[in-house]
């Protein structure tokens, strides 16, 4: 059974607009939003267009912006980062553009802190469980396999 229309078309689009200004979205949590807001497919797809077309939406800007962020606080990898743009439907050419803007230097830093901060955490019986646990970790962080081991090898 079709949803009711809780808004208008003007209603929405005017909402949508601040809520894209607030902060950077991807284009399918937009599109989620407004069809949770019971709006037609080819009202979402104009609304869509709208957002682009005045800047409200731009995919490269928010590819950017959460690579950035994730990077910087959440201390993530390009593995986790990419993962979830994907997930939330971004071009593979945004990704790569974002990803390009993580300073070498600074993720190989920010990997070589957090193995720091961890090893300091983990309790083992061996340095070679000690390892595998700082493996394990950093790599559901989203850091590479090769960078992981070249940081574990510097003891």
């Amino acid at each position: 059974m079709p949803q009711a229309a809780s808004y208008s078309f003007l209603t929405a689009k005017t909402k949508i607009e601040s809520y894209c200004a607030y902060q950077e979205r991807a284009p399918e949590e937009i599109r989620i939003k407004l069809n949770s807001w019971g709006l037609k497919p080819d009202e979402i797809e104009a609304l869509i267009s709208h957002l682009i077309t005045h800047n409200f939406l731009n995919e490269e800007r928010f590819a950017s912006a959460f690579v950035s962020g994730k990077f910087r606080i959440k201390k993530w990898g390009k593995i986790k980062i990419r993962a979830e743009l994907k997930r939330k439907k971004i071009s593979d050419y945004s990704i790569q553009k974002a990803l390009k803007e993580i300073d070498a230097d600074d993720y190989v830093f920010t990997l070589s802190e957090l193995k720091k901060s961890k090893e300091r955490l983990v309790k083992a019986k061996s340095q070679t469980d000690k390892k595998i646990k700082l493996m394990r970790y950093l790599a559901s962080k989203g850091y590479e396999h090769d960078l992981i081991q070249d940081v574990l090898g510097e003891e």
